[in-house]
């Protein structure tokens, strides 16, 4: 047994202790690393019956996402339940500020909670970990205000961790690329609205299909900036590939296309926040 997998187990007994100080818990679920892992987690320390995942549907949750995570907890015989929430109609985060998120987690976590009150569970959870402290996340603030808990935060879980850990674990997300709202897609100031929305995922939807893993489509009204891993740029110097995906990208309303070639990077619509 290496070094590294000790480690991974040690933490991973803080996070099981951790876990067995609430008796009955509610967690937040996307099926994404970190709230699969999260939820397998809460799982081992309390037994699944003791254990609820809450889905959060609304246009800017892709709906793939939805349905693997459905899918997942299935297969972990987890209950879950799917709410519909509406932050849409929250003029304040549809104008999208830079605290866009902390609308949405709002709306989203006083909507479950009052499931944990209602039903009695000890806590709501979210999949925060070691490595989202200081990062631009407003919807931690919306968590905090609340009294969401972060185990994974709390047992200094970083995101390498839970992966290898996942892969030990036989979970198929282990190796999942990162995921985010389609929302985050969409330049802060420029409103959020369904159609924008909807563009965003039928243009990353379709350039899945077409064999790319890591892929963002930044939403710029009528031009749509592509983001894909760097090992995947080289794709595009293929001419009849480039005016496949363009026609397609038109189909979907956009009438301009164009690539990033910086490539993939995590929050890059954030690297024009000011940060005082």
């Amino acid at each position: 047994m290496n070094e590294q997998i000790i480690l991974n187990e040690e933490v991973y007994t803080r996070l099981l202790s951790i876990l067995r100080s609430m008796p009955r818990v509610i967690v937040a679920y996307s099926g994404g690393v970190d709230s699969v892992f999260l939820l397998r987690a809460a799982v081992d320390a309390l037994g699944a019956e003791q254990v609820l995942a809450v889905i959060g549907d609304s246009p800017s949750y892709p709906s793939r996402e939805c349905a693997d995570a459905i899918q997942l907890a299935e297969e972990m015989g987890v209950s879950f339940r799917i709410i519909q929430t509406e932050e849409l109609l929250d003029t304040r985060y549809a104008a999208n500020p830079n605290n866009r998120c902390y609308y949405c987690k709002h709306e989203l976590f006083s909507r479950i909670l009052r499931i944990a009150e209602e039903e009695g569970y000890a806590a709501v959870l979210d999949g925060n970990n070691a490595d989202d402290v200081g990062d631009w996340r407003p919807g931690q603030q919306a968590g905090k205000e609340l009294g969401v808990r972060s185990p994974l935060m709390e047992a200094g879980m970083t995101k390498d961790e839970i992966r290898v850990l996942s892969q030990q674990m036989g979970l198929p997300t282990w190796n999942k690329p990162a995921s985010a709202c389609l929302a985050s897609r969409i330049p802060y100031g420029m409103p959020i609205t369904m159609t924008a929305l909807s563009a965003v995922e039928q243009a990353e939807n379709y350039l899945r299909d077409i064999g790319f893993r890591q892929v963002r489509v930044r939403h710029h009204d009528k031009l749509a900036r592509i983001e894909v891993a760097p090992d995947e740029i080289t794709r595009f110097a293929d001419r009849t590939l480039c005016e496949t995906i363009t026609t397609r990208l038109r189909e979907f309303g956009y009438q301009y296309v164009t690539l990033d070639l910086l490539g993939y990077r995590t929050g890059s619509l954030n690297e024009m926040i000011t940060k005082e």
